[in-house]
């Protein structure tokens, strides 16, 4: 195995009132995200179904009607010839000879409604799907595999969380290379340089790129450079969510494709992270535009106060965060997977399909103690020593991970379950990226299969339940944001998935002094203030409204 401790954390529009003013030597910009609530954006359904596209395969000759539910329809469409096709919301009618499904269906829209909507009811292709085929990397469960040592291995786990589901449900979609949603992996360095890894990988940030001989971070780095240093740990997490797909060597991550994985290092030399690290570690990947974080690292007995407030900013920002749940049965769930706002990731082992303990937890998972939370969900991290007097040893049913310089390794722990949820969080915003986080942990719990050992992700009934759920509009939103003396109002659409509204107040004079601000959303009102000491620039203050 090539490692199972996790690490342990170390505690401890600039516009002013009359326009168009540069603002006082003495004064100062303030900028930052008005957050609303969580949950305070509801669910609005689309009425107008997405366009017609009828350069996709489809049945020639006829054209569906479909959410008339079996009920006669109006005017000149009543007397149509509509044969059942077994679902009462979805009827058959053949095209009239020499004329195309395309023009046919134009023409029955026109007599619904407006760009083909009346009633709610439209007419559309009947599209035809493909069963289509498994990627071609040797890991892959039915390829040949990759060779670690003398023997060679493959991802079996993609078979148990039914991850091939997960990527035809993706592609029926149109996103035909599997790309998925940015995530960040907050952890050591990743090897950017693994052929599994290239143009894969963002920029990043390293938040402890040099330090004093105590290992206490002194200073930070944009480099990339710096964000891979270090990489054994962050690297295999990298590739279980995200190794390049379909391209003949190697493994295949959750997601395939795209320049969307943001590295984010904040352990130090001595492999531990701290408070200041995590905290800042997890605002900046919101700020980047994550919608997921995850975190393989975290320390038994622990609820850090100062880490719980980025938590909570982040899951109010929209972003979906996932920690591996501890590598010690008896210690509880480790923190932060502990946090009401983490999906915390239990690991199960098995060796035999067939075994009635094929599904139990593995040895080493952390199983939750009094007055904790239950796991999240489950999956594959490796067998470790599961079924025998020592758990702690190597296994040849640990999970096939990358390893620094190009190569392959087995490893086990629940480092390696977090992963798999964090890449299908991904793929599910990549299909509806409308979804709030909230739905989205909402539907990874609900999908999942009950075993013994919890709720075992299933890839493919969690990406089919983010491609069921109920639309999100965009709304319409005005803010209003003021502090010494000057204010700044605006306006505009509140993004899908967003929960916050980023503002910019330039000229507010040195001091103490209150900021406030006012965002109004589809008609509610929502309010929030913050005190500060304006004595500089300051980019990052979050005002939390209720």
């Amino acid at each position: 195995m090539k490692r199972l401790l996790l690490p342990m954390l170390t505690c401890g529009l600039l516009v002013a009132c009359g326009g168009g003013i540069e603002p006082a030597a003495n004064t100062f910009t303030l900028s930052g995200t008005v957050l609303l609530p969580a949950g305070s954006i509801g669910a609005a359904s689309l009425s107008i179904p997405s366009p017609a596209d009828w350069s996709r395969r489809h049945v020639v000759g006829e054209v569906l009607v479909v959410g008339a539910n079996g009920q006669a329809l109006p005017g000149a469409l009543g007397s149509l010839s509509l044969q059942s096709t077994g679902d009462a919301a979805i009827r058959r009618v053949q095209t009239p000879p020499g004329e195309s499904d395309e023009t046919f269906a134009a023409q029955l829209n026109r007599e619904l409604g407006v760009q083909g909507v009346g009633q709610g009811v439209w007419v559309q292709p009947n599209y035809l799907y493909r069963a289509l085929s498994v990627p071609n990397d040797p890991g892959y469960p039915t390829n040949a595999g990759v060779m670690v040592g003398t023997a060679l291995y493959d991802q079996d786990y993609l078979t148990r969380i039914n991850a091939l589901a997960g990527w035809d449900a993706v592609q029926a979609q149109g996103n035909t290379a599997v790309s998925g949603a940015i995530m960040a992996i907050l952890d050591t360095g990743i090897d950017r340089n693994h052929p599994e890894l290239q143009d894969r990988l963002l920029p990043g940030h390293d938040f402890c790129a040099t330090a004093d001989a105590n290992d206490n971070c002194l200073t930070e780095s944009s480099d990339p450079s710096d964000s891979s240093s270090g990489g054994a740990h962050a690297t295999a997490i990298a590739g279980i969510a995200a190794a390049a797909g379909n391209n003949g060597k190697g493994l295949v991550g959750l997601t395939w494709s795209g320049r969307n994985i943001l590295p984010v290092k904040v352990f130090d030399n001595a492999g531990n992270v701290s408070t200041v690290a995590l905290a800042k570690g997890i605002g900046y990947s919101v700020s980047q535009g994550a919608r997921v974080i995850n975190m393989s690292l975290g320390a038994p007995g622990l609820s850090d106060a100062a880490v719980n407030t980025s938590l909570k900013a982040a899951a109010d920002a929209g972003v979906v965060l996932v920690a591996a749940a501890g590598n010690t049965s008896g210690d509880g769930l480790y923190y932060p997977a502990s946090d009401p706002n983490v999906l915390a990731i239990g690991s199960i082992g098995g060796t035999d399909p067939k075994s009635s303990s094929f599904n139990d937890l593995a040895c080493y998972s952390a199983r939750p103690i009094s007055g904790q939370k239950e796991l999240d969900l489950v999956a594959p991290g490796g067998n470790a020593g599961t079924g025998t007097s020592n758990c702690f040893q190597s296994s040849s049913y640990d999970t096939l991970v990358l390893a620094p310089g190009g190569g392959y390794t087995l490893s086990a722990g629940t480092s390696e379950a977090a992963p798999m949820v964090s890449g299908t969080a991904a793929l599910m915003f990549s299909v509806r990226p409308d979804l709030k986080a909230s739905q989205v942990r909402s539907l990874l719990k609900s999908s999942a299969r009950t075993v013994t050992g919890g709720k075992l992700l299933d890839v493919g009934a969690a990406v089919k339940a983010a491609l069921a759920a109920t639309q999100n509009a965009p709304r319409a939103y005005t803010l209003t944001v003021q502090a010494g003396g000057v204010s700044t109002t605006s306006s505009g659409t509140l993004p899908i998935g967003s929960n916050g509204v980023p503002y910019s107040l330039g000229g507010v004079p040195a001091g103490q002094t209150t900021l406030s601000a006012s965002l109004t959303v589809d008609g509610k009102n929502y309010t929030g203030s913050l005190p500060v000491t304006v004595d500089g620039n300051q980019p990052s203050l979050n005002i939390q409204t209720q």
